[in-house]
């Protein structure tokens, strides 16, 4: 059943979002109004060191007021590469530079009301290069045992389900089976 836009039309817009109301056919001819959300892609970067820690942040996040471990994410510029995005939100937010980076993932966080699509990258291997510029955007930084993942996303302490996702399959193809009771 596939669901036709027949225009759309921006109601509020600034460098990262705009808000959109769109006019969608139903399949059985019917009409509604639908709000969307157009962002700029997001790119995201952690780094798994030889002890198979992983480098999360430790953030409370006003809309929910929830505090959770998340990976360093951030908008990517016009005309910026994503890789190199991703390493410089890295960098920022936690003060590592990430060796070379292999993309693991692209998910679609909340596709029935945005287009975000966020580019999740991660490296094996990292330099602290001092104290993160943007040590605003997190309580603190900590490097936290991949085996530790699964319980901590049952737990709720990973509640973004597009950083849930990403430690999930960081800890399945660094452990694997070696990670099963």
């Amino acid at each position: 059943m596939q669901w036709t836009k027949q225009n759309e039309q921006t109601v509020y817009e600034n460098r990262w979002f705009s808000v959109n109301l769109a006019d969608v056919e139903l399949p059985d001819g019917r009409h509604l109004d639908h709000f969307l959300i157009r962002l700029r892609p997001v790119a995201v970067a952690t780094v798994v060191n030889e002890a198979n820690e992983v480098l999360l942040l430790w953030r409370h996040r006003f809309i929910t007021d929830s505090w959770g471990w998340e990976l360093a994410a951030g908008v990517v510029e016009d005309g910026e590469d994503i890789a190199v995005a991703a390493a410089r939100e890295l960098e920022e937010e936690t003060g590592w530079r990430p060796g070379p980076l292999q993309h693991l993932m692209s998910v679609e966080p909340s596709n029935g009301l945005t287009d975000a699509r966020h580019h999740i990258y991660w490296a094996d291997e990292g330099e602290y290069i001092g104290h993160p510029v943007d040590d605003f955007e997190s309580d603190r930084r900590e490097w936290v045992p991949l085996k530790l993942v699964p319980d901590m996303v049952a737990r709720g302490e990973v509640p973004a389900a597009n950083m849930a996702a990403a430690l999930l399959l960081l800890h399945h193809l660094k452990l694997g089976q070696d990670a099963l009771p």
